[in-house]
């Protein structure tokens, strides 16, 4: 039975939580720090938290008034530091945005990867020489152990830091981690070192070192053992795969980062003022933080609405595609809602603010996406599970084996050396390179095949997912409206139909309007249209010869849109046999109607064309309808067997759009898919993911669209479309670069593959550590063997994730 956080209980019990924090944790490095905030911030009465290691965040849930003084001295108390991003109870829009800019917390700071990235180049510059003099005798020049001295200290002190420092917090708490294993492998190797080359006689002039199966100590050799190499080895290996770990966390922040930065920066606020006895209306330019519900603001053609709120004056066309994923703009007239961050393409609109700040859909979005992040149970890793029972029982081993040798009368040198053996050989270097390494290899060859995996916790996921969600919109369609077909009336002309419609439709900016213009002149001739008279020339339009309009020859005047209806104008055509004008008109059946346009003739047409799943116009003159243009979202070439594919892997596949049903079911029908859920809302696709998975179907998501973030969070595989928005790259595990749904399929297989090579990099890594230290303990393992055993172990991990590149 599944344990219910606190948060659950209260909500079980009518309990509403009295307060969100949102806290920036520092210092965190494993998921044993995780688990530890996350003790600590629970045993504080009426608060629970979900903390997410990938950026460094806490989400606290508050059912009792708590002061966030308390949170943080319980974060104090497990080691780290904390600080307030947001708190549910600040009221202020433009304070959380003055703490939100200050600091971001949506992944690992740069700073940190710049300092591991020094540390690392450091560490390996002077690595290189130390092993080479170390373990190669005929290197060994008069004087060779000192110059190794002097380059591995910097190693194992600055270079090392990180995991010192790990380490000693983790004492001072009373706990122990892979760090500490590292910190304390590399201070014995380099504290014996130390005391060997000044007061053990290996510090003499002339003195060499050959690496040996047992302890030179051990076999009555007066000299001991210089372990240097071991020291620097250890570290560069570790914090080459520290480093690998922060490039995947950073990134795994870009999400949050992108999503804020769809909003719009400024706002134009419209205030009254005095002008006499009368006001009159001023523009002024805001921050769009600074807006309030109830403040007016203006929205031209081409900006970004500065927050939610409903239209007061103007008509005009909003491009939702961001927040949705639909491509045909939503057509907006007084009294109709408008969302924040999305564009206005054609009018002059007046908007009242309805909802600001923390209240935006842009900001619940936004906070899905974190929860869904934060609430996704991290995979911990292997390494870090075991570590809580592995480090202890390594430092007991050599404690016991130094005490045994000692017993045994063998002397301080031969037991300090058996100790150290134990914590060389035991310390985890193949282990921290084992998930690394494969990932590197396999997100390399992944990028090449146009499949981009975010980072090691999500490759589990792969082998246990039995259902695929595909988003439609960008997904399996095109993601653009396109003119499949032109039905004339009974004794009309298509090929005029679509030249005159064309004609009108070049005058505005809507995509539908763009879409028949595009396919006008990419069809009709200037010469096609039953002119009297007029030459039958070949030349095809488009080619230049436009003149005002954009068809051929023909010109219009006198145009006019009615956002969301329709288009009217005068066109203009000139031929052989004189010139002609026409009052063309293009629009829904209703509003041609309207306009007095008899319509009876194309009425069965259109509905049977809408009832197929299109877009249907009419274009109509002389008071008549003369022909119906069907647009459709036209589906990829490579997505019916792009879900074939996936049915062979055993998944399962749903699509999930925001579009009507029936045009969802009409795609679905033409790519092989069963299960549709349509009509959605972004919060109900997060919920349609959730009750997938409450059935217990192990789901991933592919999208690509704002719309789709929060479920590609939620779900336990997120596989975002890289033609998609930068939100929804960001927030999902695995990314399609080349658009193609049928690398979702290879996308699955690469992630198996990969996790296949982690584990068994693991298999050997612990194998490796289990096997050689009885052999340190027993005193038959030299610590210089011990570390070169390290190195080979480390080679063959790195080796085993090369096979990767032969994916295909």
């Amino acid at each position: 039975m599944t344990t219910q956080s606190p948060l659950q209980q209260a909500a079980d019990a009518g309990q509403a939580p009295v307060a969100v924090l949102d806290l920036a944790v520092q210092g965190m490095t494993c998921a044993s720090c995780v688990a530890r905030v996350e003790r600590k911030i629970g045993k504080v009465a009426g608060a629970s938290a979900q903390v997410n290691l990938a950026t460094e965040s806490a989400r606290v849930e508050l059912t009792a008034d708590l002061d966030p003084a308390e949170i943080l001295r319980a974060v104090e108390a497990a080691g780290y530091s904390a600080t307030v991003m947001r708190d549910s109870r600040a009221t202020q829009a433009d304070d959380e945005a003055e703490v939100a800019e200050e600091h971001d917390t949506s992944a690992p700071g740069e700073a940190r990867g710049a300092d591991l990235r020094r540390r690392l180049i450091g560490a390996s510059v002077l690595t290189v020489p130390v092993v080479a003099l170390s373990m190669i005798p005929v290197l060994q020049f008069r004087g060779w152990q000192w110059v190794v001295a002097v380059l591995a200290l910097p190693v194992a002190t600055w270079a090392a830091w990180p995991f010192h420092r790990a380490a000693a917090r983790a004492a001072r708490h009373g706990s122990s981690t892979m760090d500490t294993l590292v910190s304390l492998g590399v201070i014995a190797a380099t504290g014996w070192s130390l005391w060997a080359l000044l007061f053990g006689g290996a510090g003499e002039v002339g003195m060499q070192m050959t690496p040996t199966l047992v302890p030179r100590a051990a076999a009555g050799h007066a000299t001991p053992e210089l372990y240097f190499e071991t020291a620097a080895v250890v570290t560069t290996f570790l914090l080459a795969g520290r480093f690998l770990e922060h490039r995947s966390r950073r990134r795994a922040g870009d999400a949050l980062r992108s999503l804020l930065a769809l909003g719009a920066s400024e706002a134009t606020l419209l205030v009254d003022e005095p002008a006499g006895a009368a006001t009159r209306r001023v523009e002024r330019q805001v921050p769009a933080a600074s807006l309030r519900v109830g403040d007016l603001f203006a929205v031209r053609p081409g900006e970004k609405v500065a927050t939610d709120g409903v239209v007061v004056e103007g008509d005009s066309a909003v491009d939702t595609s961001l927040l949705t994923g639909e491509p045909v703009p939503v057509d907006v007239a007084p009294g109709d809602p408008v969302t924040g961050a999305t564009i206005n393409t054609a009018g002059y609109l007046v908007v009242r603010a309805t909802r600001v700040g923390e209240q935006t859909t842009l900001a619940r979005i936004g906070r899905l996406v974190t929860q869904a992040q934060t609430g996704k149970a991290p995979v911990q890793r292997l390494a870090d599970r075991i570590s809580a029972v592995f480090v202890p029982v390594v430092i007991t081993l050599s404690v016991l084996t130094f005490g045994v040798w000692l017993l045994t009368g063998a002397g301080v040198t031969a037991a300090f050396t058996a100790g150290v053996a134990v914590l060389i050989i035991a310390c985890p270097c193949a282990l921290g390179l084992a998930t690394p390494t494969a990932l590197l290899v396999g997100t390399g060859r992944g990028a090449q095949l146009g499949v981009l995996i975010k980072g090691p916790e999500i490759l589990e996921q792969t082998r246990r997912v039995d259902t695929v969600v595909l988003d439609k919109t960008g997904t399996v369609t095109e993601g653009r409206m396109q003119v499949v077909d032109v039905l004339p009336a009974p004794g009309e002309d298509a090929e005029a139909a679509l030249r005159f419609a064309g004609a009108v439709e070049a005058r505005s900016e809507h995509p539908i309007a763009r879409a028949v213009a595009d396919r006008a002149r990419n069809t009709v001739t200037t010469g096609g249209a039953p002119e009297p008279g007029r030459p039958s020339g070949a030349r095809q339009a488009g080619s230049g010869e436009a003149l005002d309009a954009g068809v051929g020859a023909d010109q219009v005047t006198e145009f006019r849109a009615d956002a969301g209806r329709g288009v009217v104008g005068i066109v203009h055509t000139t031929g052989a046999g004189g010139d002609a004008s026409r009052r063309v008109l293009v629009g829904r059946p209703t509003w041609l109607r309207e306009q007095d346009v008899e319509t009876t003739s194309l009425d069965g047409t259109v509905e049977l064309a809408e009832r197929d799943g299109g877009t249907v116009v009419v274009v109509a003159w002389a008071g008549k309808a003369r022909a119906a243009i069907v647009l459709r979202d036209p589906v990829k070439e490579t997505s019916r067997a792009a879900v074939a594919e996936l049915r062979e892997l055993g998944l399962r596949p749903v699509l999930l759009t925001g579009d009507n049903a029936r045009v969802a079911r009409t795609v679905a029908q033409e790519v092989g898919i069963d299960d549709v859920v349509a009509e959605v809302l972004p919060e109900d696709k997060v919920a349609a993911v959730r009750d997938l998975q409450s059935a217990g179907a192990v789901v991933a998501m592919v999208g690509d669209g704002v719309n789709d973030a929060a479920a590609l969070a939620q779900a336990d595989l997120g596989l975002a479309m890289g033609t998609g928005t930068d939100v929804a790259i960001e927030a999902a595990d695995l990314t399609l670069v080349r658009g193609d749904l049928r690398s979702a399929g290879q996308a699955i297989r690469l992630s198996r593959r990969t996790l296949t090579i982690i584990k068994q990099n693991l298999v050997w890594a612990f194998g490796y550590n289990v096997a050689a230290i009885p052999l340190a303990a027993l005193g038959l393992l030299n610590p210089m063997i011990a570390g070169a055993a390290m190195a080979f172990s480390s080679v063959l991990v790195v080796t085993n994730s090369l096979r990767l590149r032969r994916f295909s």
